[in-house]
This record gives structure tokens, C-alpha cells and sequence, in this order.
């Protein structure tokens, strides 16, 4: 079973100024990330744009470490400080339960 995972990037005060030559490789690599079924969500802060999560579900850490290593945005300083964050997701549209979990499941009026 994939777990999930949150990956948190904090982002230099000039980020916005700076990101634009590195924007297509960045976007390329998540494109990719997400492709490979591994990127669920992404998004940057808004209101002030100082950094950005994203929501990984995959087995091993190490696909969001070598993520992170190919972002050009954590190669070319826009990234100063980033960190992983395992994530326990218990329910919401998007969350699919494992399936040994899910058939243990009753209705507390159903007495089967």
C-alpha cells in the first residue's frame, strides 16, 4: 500500500522575480512526478507566495528526495529550505482506503 506524503518548500522573498527561466523544467518535472502516479496535488501559497506543498502518495521517501533533487527551483536557490512530511489520511474524497481496512468497516446499525 502507497502511503502519503506532504512535501513543504519554502521559497526566497525574490521567488517570483526569479522563477521564470526555470518555470518549464520545474512544471516538466511535476508533470512527470504526477504521470508516474506519484504527484496528487501541488500547489504554491498564495497571498504571500512564499512557498508551496505537495502531495505525494507513494511507497519509499526517496521518490520525493530525488523529486526535490531534479527541481531546478531547490538546484538554483529558489528553494532555500524544503521538508517531507508523512501524512496519515483518514478519509475525503479523494482517499481510498486499504482494502482490508475498508471490509472491516460496518454500519453501527447493521448487526452482520
Amino acid at each position: 500500500m502507497s502511503n502519503y506524503w506532504i512535501l513543504f518548500y519554502d521559497y526566497v522573498d525574490d521567488y517570483l522575480e526569479r522563477r521564470t527561466p526555470l518555470r518549464p523544467d520545474h512544471i516538466a518535472g511535476a508533470m512527470a512526478a504526477v504521470e508516474a502516479g506519484h504527484l496528487q496535488l501541488v500547489g504554491a501559497y498564495a497571498d504571500p507566495a512564499d512557498g508551496a506543498a505537495f502531495v505525494f502518495r507513494c511507497e519509499q521517501v526517496s521518490t520525493i528526495e530525488d523529486f526535490v533533487a531534479a527541481d531546478p527551483y531547490v538546484r538554483e536557490g529558489l528553494v532555500p529550505s524544503w521538508r517531507i512530511r508523512s501524512w496519515n489520511v483518514v478519509m475525503g474524497t479523494a482517499f481510498e482506503p486499504p482494502s482490508a481496512a475498508a471490509s472491516d468497516v460496518r454500519d453501527q446499525d447493521d448487526p452482520t
